[in-house]
C-alpha cells in the first residue's frame, strides 16, 4: 500500500481487525519512510460492477459515490454511522449478488430508496426529492401521498410500524 502522505511503495500494517459486522477489514499502517499513519479499509469485491446512466455511458460502480449520496440524505438524522455503513453494504451485496455485471443507475437508485426507506422517513424524500427530480412542492406531495403511503403499508406488514 502507497503512503499517501510522501507516496512511499511499501508500508507496514501495525494493526488489523474486523470492521462491519466481519464485512471487512480495517487496517491501521504506518509509514516506514515519513512515519504518517493512516487506516485502510478491505472488502470482499464479488465481481466488477459497471453502472448504465441515464445517457447510456458506462463508468464502474463507485461505492464511495453510494455512500456520499446516502450520507448526505441521512445529514442530521439520528441515525448511528455503523447503521449507514451496513445499510450501504447490504446495497452493495443485493447490486453484487444480483447476477448482472451491469446495472442501471435507476436499479442503484431503487435498491437505495428500499433501503433509505426502512432506515428513515426523511432521508426517504430527501434521496427521492433528487432521485426523481422533483421540480415543485407538488411533487413532494404526490410522493408523501403515493410512496410512503405504500412503504407505510409494508413495515406496517412487517410489524416495523404501529397502526396509530
Amino acid at each position: 500500500m502507497r503512503c499517501p502522505f510522501c507516496g512511499f511503495a511499501d508500508t507496514q500494517v501495525k494493526d488489523s481487525r474486523p470492521a462491519e459486522d466481519g464485512a471487512s477489514i480495517r487496517r491501521r499502517r504506518q509509514c516506514p519512510a515519513c512515519g504518517g499513519r493512516f487506516t485502510t479499509f478491505e472488502r470482499v469485491q464479488l465481481r466488477e460492477l459497471k453502472v448504465i446512466k441515464r445517457d447510456g455511458t458506462r463508468e464502474l460502480f463507485d461505492r464511495d459515490k453510494l455512500q456520499r449520496s446516502v450520507t448526505i440524505a441521512l445529514r442530521k438524522r439520528d441515525v448511528p454511522e455503523e447503521r449507514i455503513d451496513h445499510l450501504i453494504s447490504g446495497i452493495v451485496r443485493r447490486l453484487e449478488t444480483s447476477g448482472e455485471a451491469e446495472v442501471s443507475t435507476s436499479t442503484v437508485g431503487q435498491f437505495v430508496l428500499d433501503a433509505l426507506g426502512e432506515t428513515d422517513p426523511v432521508a426517504f424524500v430527501r434521496y427521492a426529492s433528487v432521485y426523481r427530480d422533483f421540480r415543485e412542492a407538488e411533487d413532494f406531495n404526490r410522493f408523501v401521498d403515493d410512496e410512503l403511503g405504500a412503504l407505510k403499508e409494508r413495515l406496517k406488514l412487517q410489524g416495523q410500524v404501529r397502526d396509530d
